[in-house]
């Protein structure tokens, strides 16, 4: 596997190789030893999987203090835009996000650590979207950065007009109301 910083420290878009012939492909989508070799020691709890319809974005959600989440993400059907935002208090990047579209035909992954809220939008028709957690869901700690907040000016690929959203989705903080981490 591949592993590509990005502009923000501790955030990571991973490539697994794919070994290819007329069958179809193998690969290994992830590796403890070589994970923690480049990202460090995380332990992942739970996987998760949804199932969404073009349009549809969930997020940008984060748990607070012990309940944090560090999130390793792909997608197993169609495509995705998946992003990042730092919540980290005294971080130099705290409010800038990292975006990534994620697709089942490229097979990448996105690690977003503890600290960060995150969220995605469906581009294509259908998209089940897989991820690996290192806490439990805590319903408590749970919070939401509201996605089209201007300070965040997250380009999202689709108009807000065609994006399906949950009560909670709509109803986020703006990042002035957040409490860094």
């Amino acid at each position: 596997m591949e592993y590509i910083s990005t502009d923000i420290e501790g955030v990571w878009v991973i490539q697994p190789r794919r070994f290819g012939d007329e069958r179809g492909y193998f690969c290994e989508t992830f590796k403890l030893e070589e994970f923690r070799q480049h990202v460090g020691p995380v332990t992942f709890v739970q996987d998760n999987e949804s199932f969404s319809t073009h349009g549809v974005l969930r997020g940008l959600h984060f748990q607070r203090g012990e309940w944090s989440q560090a999130k390793l993400v792909r997608v197993s059907q169609g495509r995705v835009l998946d992003v990042a935002v730092d919540l980290r208090g005294g971080s130099p990047t705290f409010g800038r996000h990292v975006a990534v579209e994620l697709s089942a035909g490229q097979g990448n992954q996105f690690f977003i650590p503890r600290g960060f809220a995150h969220g995605f939008v469906v581009l294509s028709d259908v998209a089940q979207f897989q991820y690996k957690v290192d806490n439990v869901y805590a319903p408590q700690s749970e919070a939401t950065l509201r996605f089209d907040d201007p300070a965040l000016a997250i380009d999202w690929r689709i108009p807000h007009s065609e994006m399906l959203l949950s009560p909670k989705d709509r109803c986020g903080l703006p990042l002035s109301d957040i409490e860094p981490f």
